[in-house]
């Protein structure tokens, strides 16, 4: 097949690693400019709206979200850019089966909603770790998780975010990689540090508008190309490269299955029981235990919010198969040469990296196929994926750093100490992850996905069984649990079982059976952070004097009140603490939310029913 059968220029596909900058013109650059503004404004706005001046206000947007953000947030938060350019590669690497990831969350998510969230908020906590800590005492598993879940996050979402975010910038607009990133980080760093968690999720909102509609325009000019999904199921299977030197066919040849999801069990690079069973455990620690998920849903103001967003997201998951595995197929159809290619002098002319391009799949598309205008239009969709996720990380991450770590180095840090070492450590994971960059590029044959899912799915399932088992078994006590996510959960399994369980007075609302008990909870470690916290802190100084200009707008830009806070009564804290865990759900809007849930577990069976 000649590349004019397709309709495409010879221009720019015969320059290789040429130097011609795609996105140089003004319909681009002005939509590039105007989207910058746009996000910008609404951080700013988010930023002046709410209330940055607690931990509470700054890590969970004190808790007056409503669900549509909350939904597009869980979205935007999931879906970075390394899915755009994970998802493609993989698409156009092995086939749709890849998309079976994306489907398997419709389920999870609802159990997130459903079940998990219930028992956070009665928990009454801020964190993961924290929930640990309540459930089993001891300050070792609550540590140990939030390592853990910080070594997780540089390893896979912040680096890989990063390394795809660079790509799509070095192919439109040929700039080095590790410049595109700094200057990346740059542009996300103003609202995150200083906006908290309510400045991410409304901005993640708008970012979820921006990827839907600019995505769904690329769909369909790449669909046009093929001539629809049946075009594209006969010319992705002839979709080899023109140059494939002495390597074997396998290893540039289409799979034969590459349109069906369940794949054999034996001989299939995804088998179906390792898609149903084995991702079910990995998506369980993801969407029902990873600090970034669960800290949106624990922003709601009630637990209706709580689940409509959940639903909201378990329909936008629907997406992910059309915007960009099936795209990332019709790249390998368009470019064979470069998205194929198995030759390594060859493929580091094409993408600068020898163990292949299937990376490059969704922003060559882009750049080679969109319109002047709509091109700025899509590299504003991959900016917004990347800083979507980004600032998701950064704010949970920050969170788990602070409550969970520094918090019990320093227990009688006042809240603006926290907030601003929270900050601060914003700062330090961006350089650990920059410097990450040179082994993602190189890992997992070039194939972004299969990076971040190889190294989860390593340490994923401890954590998930740990919680599951944690919120379901009211045996299982803390070695059973810390010495379970050290070393697996097989060799532990019976140590977990432990007859020597805890008093059921320590578990109130803290497992499933007991979740809707009444009694008063005796924490086994009461955290101390507040009781330790210095009282001359937390009092209004009426002598001190004024603070200068440059100290008000200081205090502004950090989100930190003029005058402290005057101190509640007991009586108030028990209030407020009632208030904050309170799951309770008007009949009418519980009924709504259940029957949406079994309507979309329904599409989800006929989306596997019909691309099984």
């Amino acid at each position: 097949m000649t590349w004019d059968y397709f309709d495409f220029s010879m221009v720019r596909s015969d320059q290789k690693n040429g130097t011609d900058i795609a996105i140089n013109n003004p319909a681009d650059i002005s939509v590039i400019v105007i989207y910058f503004l746009v996000v910008l404004a609404v951080g700013i706005w988010a930023m002046v709206r709410t209330n940055r001046s607690t931990v509470g206000g700054f890590f969970l947007a004190g808790r007056s979200m409503v669900w549509w953000p909350i939904g597009a947030s869980l979205f935007a938060s999931n879906i970075g850019s390394g899915h755009f350019v994970g998802l493609a590669g993989t698409g156009a690497a092995a086939g749709i089966a890849i998309g079976g990831f994306e489907w398997n969350a419709l389920v999870i998510v609802l159990i997130l909603g459903w079940i998990f969230v219930p028992i956070y908020i009665k928990a009454g906590v801020v964190t993961m770790p924290e929930y640990l800590k309540k459930r089993f005492g001891g300050q070792r598993i609550r540590i140990y998780l939030s390592v853990l879940s910080l070594f997780l996050y540089i390893f896979t979402k912040i680096s890989a975010d990063m390394f795809s975010g660079a790509i799509f910038i070095n192919q439109a607009l040929k700039m080095n990689i590790y410049l595109a990133v700094i200057m990346l980080l740059l542009i996300t760093a103003l609202y995150t540090v200083t906006g908290g968690l309510a400045a991410v999720i409304y901005t993640d909102t708008l970012q979820t508008i921006i990827m839907v509609v600019g995505s769904f325009i690329l769909m369909g000019f790449a669909f046009e190309k093929v001539g629809g999904y049946e075009g594209l199921q006969e010319k992705y299977m002839q979709a080899i490269p023109s140059n494939v030197g002495n390597y074997s066919a396998t290893c540039y040849t289409p799979r034969a299955d590459s349109f069906h999801i369940f794949r054999d069990a034996l001989t299939g690079d995804m088998p179906w029981p390792g898609l149903i069973f084995g991702l079910t455990i990995q998506a369980g620690w993801y969407w029902c235990t990873d600090q970034v998920i669960v800290q949106r849903c624990l922003s709601a103001k009630n637990m209706s919010h709580v689940k409509a967003g959940c639903v909201l997201c378990g329909y936008l998951k629907l997406l992910p198969m059309f915007l960009m595995v099936l795209p990332g197929m019709i790249s390998r159809v368009l470019y064979p040469d470069e998205v194929a290619c198995v030759v390594p002098e060859l493929c580091k002319e094409y993408c600068d990296t020898e163990v292949g391009c299937s990376n490059i799949a969704y922003p060559k598309l882009v750049v080679d196929l969109m319109p002047n205008g709509l091109r700025g239009l899509m590299l504003s969709v991959m900016l917004a994926s990347l800083m979507s996720s980004l600032t998701s990380i950064f704010n949970s991450s920050s969170t788990l750093f602070t409550m969970d770590i520094y918090a019990k180095i320093r227990q009688k840090a006042s809240e603006k100490e926290l907030m601003i070492a929270g900050r601060l450590f914003m700062l330090v994971l961006i350089g650990i992850s920059i410097a990450w960059i040179p082994i993602v590029q190189t890992a997992q044959s070039g194939q972004l996905f299969d990076y971040i899912q190889s190294v989860t799915s390593y340490l994923a399932p401890p954590i998930a069984a740990v919680f599951t088992l944690a919120i379901f078994c009211k045996r299982v006590n803390e070695p059973g649990a810390f010495y379970g996510m050290l070393i697996g959960l097989a060799i532990v399994t019976t140590y977990m079982m432990d007859v020597q369980c805890k008093q059921i007075k320590n578990l109130y609302r803290l497992c499933w059976s007991l979740r809707n008990s009444k009694e008063e909870r005796i924490d086994l470690d009461a955290d101390d952070w507040n009781e330790n916290q210095d009282d001359s802190d937390m009092d209004m100084d009426e002598s001190a004097p004024d603070p200068s200009c440059w100290r008000k707008a200081y205090n502004w830009f950090c989100g930190f009140d003029q005058k402290k806070a005057p101190k509640l009564s007991k009586e108030e804290e028990a209030e407020l603490k009632k208030q904050l865990t309170d799951t309770s759900e008007k009949p009418l809007w519980r009924n709504v939310m259940n029957a949406n849930a079994i309507i979309l577990l329904c599409v989800c069976v006929f989306f596997h029913g019909f691309f099984g």
